[in-house]
């Protein structure tokens, strides 16, 4: 895609930079956090919300939306956009990270966020069955709404992303868990590099750019291997991927070895990653575009983020708490409403705390990407 990524100023406190992303349906301004529609749509909220906030991107769900309700369905109705009536830019992931998480993440109860940031035991505490088996093809799994089989290749993983009809779209890949071992783990990342080929070769639409995604868990010699052999493809923006170590500290070290290797005139996107601290840090190293459902899954259990940390709203402490979840922010839910009815709300179990909690987490979000876009303007970052 022409002059699909434009560098607009380089940090000269570190490797950040500000960057545009020019797609069919709008521009991305970089570093951007992309809130996750991972069934086409915000839990609870409405495409009015999410403008109102100020993202300008969403990702959406191939998985998702492949089994349920269907990319055919929706490409008859006028692609994802028309779908779900926002007029953004879109991104698509492959549905490798549905591969981990119905194999190997549901076998060792390993996800992107639990299990794998904290550093807690090395073996997993119990051992489910897996609903996903891989092969050099592709992946053959069961579907966890009706348990009927499917089988993803990366040929159909583009197949259903260009029906999807999205601005950017992920190439297929295989994402290893934290306590992979080492040999699993680089035939992992050969198999993704096989994919990457067939991807670049089964894509047809030329209004999608394309990604690569970069494996290699937390090994630096797969990393940087991997980084190199990604980078060296004809894709339009790169992507981080799969196991990213035990502990944030291995994320940063990582995240060192890959970028050294990556372009620096495509996109970088570090897939799954969304908690303030990292995006802060992440963005320094160089990363332009994050996605997590971090601040909306926390919403929905009553746990809102502040500068100050989360504040867990169903603690009995807030039952008569007056003040606004967190002084000085300018959200809807902050302007409006009480840590007692937001308490009150939740233990009710209404629907409106949810919807209330999560505009409140994605405010925060959006204040935050801006704020540290001015401060790489001004030279502060």
């Amino acid at each position: 895609m022409k002059q699909f990524f434009k560098i607009l100023k380089k940090s000269k406190k570190s490797r950040a930079r500000l960057g545009l992303i020019k797609t069919p349906h709008g521009r991305i301004k970089t570093p951007a956090f992309l809130p996750v529609a991972t069934q086409a749509t915000i839990k609870s909220l409405s495409p009015a919300d999410l403008k109102e906030i100020g993202f300008e991107a969403l990702l959406c769900n191939t998985y998702h939306l492949y089994l349920r309700p269907g990319h055919k369905i929706v490409q008859q109705l006028g692609g994802l956009h028309k779908f779900m009536n926002w007029p953004g830019p879109i991104v698509t992931d492959s549905g490798g990270f549905q591969v981990f998480s119905l194999g190997f993440g549901l076998e060792q109860e390993i996800g992107k966020i639990g299990g794998f940031f904290p550093g807690q035991a090395e073996q997993p505490k119990t051992v489910k069955p897996k609903l996903a088996k891989i092969d050099e093809q592709g992946v053959e799994f069961r579907s966890h709404l009706d348990g009927s089989k499917h089988r993803l290749t990366p040929q159909k993983s583009i197949q259903i992303q260009e029906a999807l009809g999205a601005d950017i779209i992920l190439a297929f890949d295989e994402c290893t868990s934290p306590l992979a071992t080492k040999e699993y783990t680089r035939r992992a990342t050969d198999r993704t590099h096989r994919w990457a080929e067939i991807c670049l070769k089964a894509k047809k639409r030329k209004d999608q750019a394309l990604f690569g995604i970069i494996q290699g868990g937390q090994w630096k010699d797969l990393r940087i291997e991997s980084a190199r052999f990604i980078s060296q493809l004809p894709f339009d923006g790169l992507a981080i991927g799969g196991s990213l170590g035990k502990t944030k500290k291995d994320m940063y070290k990582i995240l060192d070895w890959v970028i050294a290797e990556m372009p620096p005139e495509k996109p970088r996107h570090l897939l799954g990653i969304g908690q303030p601290i990292d995006l802060n840090k992440a963005v320094a190293q160089g990363i332009d575009l994050f996605d997590c459902v971090y601040p909306t899954r926390l919403a929905r259990h009553g746990v809102f983020l502040t500068e100050r940390g989360r504040l867990n709203i169903l603690n009995s402490a807030f039952r008569q708490d007056k003040k606004p979840i967190m002084n000085g922010c300018s959200c809807y839910t902050c302007q409006n409403f009480s840590r007692a009815y937001l308490h009150h709300l939740f233990k009710a179990k209404e629907m409106l705390g949810p919807r209330l909690a999560t505009f409140h987490n994605l405010w925060l979000i959006a204040r935050l990407m801006e704020r540290i876009r001015k401060e790489i303007r001004e030279d502060k970052k």
